[in-house]
């Protein structure tokens, strides 16, 4: 007999930036995913994530109800979506009317498609008309956009297709660990070496990314701008320059040049505790090389001073003419599903659709027409994350929340806990019941990857279309419903459909013209063929309108063409280590878990692999506390206090402890980190604090 199983339906993972092509069939085992192999980014391949996903569409894992709290019992109680959308917009009207529409915060995040990003952003300012809206991507790549930004003129996360990285001579991959983040991405590592290229890592840790190195520099955690300029200044200093490079294509040479030789090599050793040997051994590689790369993630980012430290990484590039070029560049690997997408089109706090400024007349004027509204009556910039955030309670008194859990991923995680929790309302949207919607008093449940259909835009810049492949289950409403239905009542609902075709039509409107150009893709577009995606920026006509895969071959997108130079310094972290709390933390990833783990957790199989937080340490700073593997050790900052077993390895710096972030309660690595700023990015420091720490033993 002939199979009569239904065709696959092309889609593509809810969790990462590769956005990993799969497909999804539904039968009598339930969803499941199969190999998608004609999809360029993963060929098929899948991490264990990506093929577990179909777990949460089970109604026992996730919410299939709108909640409410109940005004006699203080607790959730089940109510009716009328119920609960009319609880949502009395309580943001009741906050306007009393107080301005900037007491209302909209809080969105990274893994919302783009016709969601576009809707959220749109129902801030025209809906409520607050300019008090930000979204999680803030504490994604924030500092890469902007030192991205200075440098070139624009952001997109890579510059290239990642088909570009086994093909150049030498990356310098600077705070990743690609193994166990984006595990199907660290196959374009493997082939870079056997084709001959070499592969330099930059990490305080010797993780599984770090083993499939030629070069392992393990500096000190906050030191990775120091480190950055002493290898401008070695380059400099043995005339590795191209000059001609430098002459024909940027500016502001002279003054990085003057900024890098005052770090010396032996000045940067005593900074970083990276040897000058192995300085001069990254630049013999990355220069020798005849063509080279440098990505950067979250561990050079995530710093008070991340745009500078992503700058000084991209003045190396300009400086060897390793940018504009082909098989060269300086890119970004994008940590959340759609982090690059998600900003790109008005969720964050200075942006409107299309990558346009805020504060820009013409900006606005262009996308209030497209929603037909006053450009005057548009809100201007708004908090980033952490600062609304610190303000719930105080100026902000009632917040909209999709899909995010700052309970567990924002830093100094307890006082944001408390900041929700002294608010006079709270509305969440989300897949399951997150620590954050815990809080709240409206959850609404909404349809996630599997059940909608959308676009997203992974870290290439390569704009996707996931599609509807399963019913969701009844009770449950996509976003574009909930903003909808919360916009009607408060008057507005013909601005706000619910068919997320009709807002990408809208969205393809609102961003022509704009840095991120989506006008020339269309649904039937990104439907063709074996659904590859198009590259933004891909305007309606002209030489980029089949997209634009490699970027700034021609020329920068600055006024003038050039790349510019940035003068950096090092300086230190907003905390380094003293008497009392003498230890450096720095925190990151596991291969099994997600971001706040909201969803991740909520998966026996990852669970299983990944059951809990635990704090990585060095045998020798292991031995001065007394703590053997598995013993609990108690970690502690000025912010707060975390406990977890201990897991004692060599792959680690002596003064250095790493802890994941995953986790609620006893063991969240977020009680302890640094909420200070980077002044360009409004980027926190996840990356490096002060602590110390104790056994935990009972």
């Amino acid at each position: 007999m002939h199979s009569t199983a239904a065709p696959a339906t092309p889609t593509h993972c809810p969790y990462c930036a590769l956005q990993c092509g799969m497909g999804l069939t539904e039968g009598a085992r339930g969803v499941e995913v199969v190999e998608r192999a004609g999809f360029p980014v993963n060929k098929g391949a899948l991490c264990g994530k990506g093929r577990t996903a179909p777990a949460l569409l089970s109604s026992g894992v996730r919410l299939t109800e709108p909640l409410v709290r109940s005004r006699a019992t203080g607790r959730l109680t089940p109510a009716t979506w009328e119920e609960a959308l009319d609880r949502v917009a009395d309580g943001l009207s009741r906050t306007r009317t009393e107080y301005g529409a900037d007491a209302c915060g909209v809080f969105g995040g990274g893994g919302l498609t783009n016709e969601k990003a576009y809707a959220l952003g749109k129902f801030a300012r025209v809906a409520l008309g607050t300019s008090q809206i930000d979204y999680n991507g803030r504490f994604c790549m924030s500092s890469a956009a902007a030192a991205g930004q200075r440098a070139f003129g624009l952001d997109r996360g890579l510059p290239f297709p990642l088909e570009d990285i086994p093909r150049t001579g030498c990356v310098i991959l600077v705070g990743s660990n690609l193994a166990e983040t984006m595990p199907p991405a660290l196959r374009y590592l493997t082939e870079l070496r056997e084709n001959g290229g070499t592969l330099i890592v930059v990490d305080p840790r010797r993780t599984r990314t770090a083993e499939q190195a030629d070069l392992h520099l393990a500096p000190r955690p906050g030191t990775d701008l120091a480190l950055a300029l002493g290898l401008l200044h070695l380059v400099v200093a043995e005339g590795r320059t191209d000059e001609a490079y430098i002459e024909e294509r940027t500016s502001g040479w002279e003054e990085a040049r003057a900024a890098a030789m005052a770090h010396w090599p032996e000045h940067v050793e005593r900074i970083t505790g990276v040897p000058v040997p192995r300085l001069r051994d990254a630049v013999r590689l990355f220069c020798d090389a005849g063509s080279g790369m440098v990505l950067t993630a979250r561990g050079p980012e995530q710093q008070s001073k991340g745009t500078d430290t992503v700058g000084a990484w991209i003045n190396l590039c300009l400086a060897t003419g390793r940018a504009g070029r082909p098989l060269s560049g300086y890119g970004c690997l994008t940590g959340q599903g759609n982090g690059q997408g998600g900003r790109e089109h008005g969720q964050k706090a200075d942006q409107l659709p299309g990558y346009r400024k805020l504060t820009d007349p013409a900006a606005r004027a262009h996308v209030a027409g497209v929603w037909g509204v006053d450009p005057e009556s548009l809100p201007g910039p708004g908090r980033s994350a952490y600062e609304l955030l610190d303000a719930l309670g105080g100026d902000v008194k009632a917040l909209l929340l999709m899909g995010s859990n700052p309970v567990v991923s924002a830093p100094r995680a307890a006082h944001v806990e408390g900041r929700l929790r002294s608010l006079d309302f709270l509305a969440v949207a989300d897949v399951v019941l997150s620590e954050t919607a815990e809080l709240a008093d409206v959850v609404l449940p909404v349809t996630q990857w599997a059940e909608e259909t959308g676009t997203v835009t992974n870290l290439e810049g390569r704009v996707l279309l996931r599609r509807r492949a399963v019913s969701a289950p009844p009770g449950v409403r996509s976003d574009l419903d909930v903003l909808h239905g919360i916009a009607d009542r408060l008057g507005h609902g013909k601005g706000f459909p619910t068919e997320p075709e009709e807002v990408f039509e809208e969205l393809r409107r609102a961003s022509a013209g704009g840095a991120a150009d989506y006008s020339g893709i269309s649904y039937a577009r990104l439907t063709e063929g074996e659904g590859e995606g198009v590259f933004w920026p891909c305007p309606g006509t002209g030489p980029s309108s089949d997209g634009t895969p490699r970027l700034f071959l021609d020329r920068f997108a600055t006024e003038d063409g050039r790349a510019r130079f940035v003068p950096v310094a090092h300086r230190a972290a907003a905390e380094e280590p003293d008497a009392e709390y003498p230890v450096l933390l720095t925190t990151g990833r596991v291969l099994a878990q997600y971001q706040s783990g909201a969803q991740t957790r909520r998966v026996d199989e990852l669970n299983s692999a990944a059951p809990g937080p635990f704090v990585e340490l060095h045998p020798r700073l292991a031995a001065r506390l007394g703590v053997v593997e598995g013993e609990p050790v108690a970690v502690i900052s000025r912010r707060g206090r975390a406990v977890a077993p201990a897991r004692v390895t060599t792959g680690i710096r002596s003064d250095t402890v790493f802890m994941p972030f995953h986790w609620p309660g006893e063991g969240r690595a977020n009680s302890l980190t640094n909420p200070a700023l980077d002044p360009v990015s409004r980027m926190p420091e996840f990356k490096v604090c002060a602590v110390r720490l104790e056994r935990a033993r009972g």
